[in-house]
């Protein structure tokens, strides 16, 4: 799977949180947010922030039950004018509590798809704080910048959730609409390194499953990392090339299925 380093990983929480932040202020908090219909802004930012500090509390705790998850969630302060300082507290917590001791240290790891916990929430709050970033800079009407890189990433953090036994076990919907006979779909970066920017996904009759790589298939997407990304999460469309700089060879409808019963819960 391809991964950020944890330092740069740490530094994406807490770059990526300011940004959102910023943004958040220039929207105001009762706008509405374009890619997440039944949001406000003060609904993402709470989101954001909430889920921030409740990593940070998982990891810190060590808790490897998830019975024991904790059950109170930080309080959004009423006052806008705070809430850059209070996102800015809780990324700086998440960052922190993924230091390197706890990389590899027992944490309970939500995907059940054996990658040591503390790696997978630091994944999954950078995926957060960029896709819901983009989110909040969109309904701000500003600039979205996101890192090649880090985009790459996120889509193999994607990919790993979608073909996880825990989506199998919460999302049996999706994950058995995306079962097949052997459709298969290549997404590919334009804008990575060869190793780190294609994914190759198989549509099996007993699952999805992904790997890294390039390969001939039904469907090939291709295009810079930052818009593979924003098309896998519902934030841009498949087939507006203008806007994403993609392009789709093989069978469009076959890619756009995809997206269509592939969403997450926070989409």
């Amino acid at each position: 799977m391809t991964e950020l380093n944890a330092e740069q990983a740490r530094r994406a929480i807490v770059e990526h949180t300011r940004r959102l932040a910023e943004s958040a202020a220039a929207a105001g908090p009762d706008a509405a947010v374009p890619t997440t219909p039944q949001w406000t802004i003060t609904d993402l930012v709470e989101h954001v922030g909430q889920t921030q500090h409740w990593v940070a509390e998982i990891i810190e705790r060590r808790i490897t039950d998830p019975t024991q998850l904790p059950t109170q969630m930080a309080v959004l302060p009423t006052d806008p004018r705070e809430w850059q300082a209070w996102l800015s507290q809780s990324a700086q917590r998440v960052a922190s509590a993924c230091s390197d001791d706890a990389l590899d240290a027992p944490v309970f790891n939500a995907a059940g798809d054996g990658r040591p916990g503390t790696r997978f929430w630091m994944s999954s709050v950078l995926n957060e704080t960029v896709v819901h970033g983009f989110d909040a800079a969109n309904a701000a009407d500003r600039p979205a910048d996101i890192d090649p890189d880090i985009a790459a990433a996120l889509i193999s953090n994607h990919l790993a959730m979608l073909t996880s036994p825990t989506w199998q076990m919460l999302r049996s919907e999706s994950a058995n609409t995306i079962r097949g006979t052997g459709q298969t779909l290549q997404w590919l970066a334009t804008d990575t390194a060869d190793d780190t920017g294609a994914w190759f996904v198989e549509r099996r009759p007993d699952g999805a499953t992904w790997r890294p790589g390039a390969q001939q298939a039904d469907v090939t997407v291709a295009g810079p990392a930052r818009s593979l990304l924003l098309t896998l999460t519902r934030r841009l469309p498949l087939t507006d090339r203008e806007a994403t700089d993609i392009s789709v060879n093989g069978d469009t409808d076959l890619a756009q299925h995809w997206l269509d019963n592939t969403a997450h819960d926070s989409d």
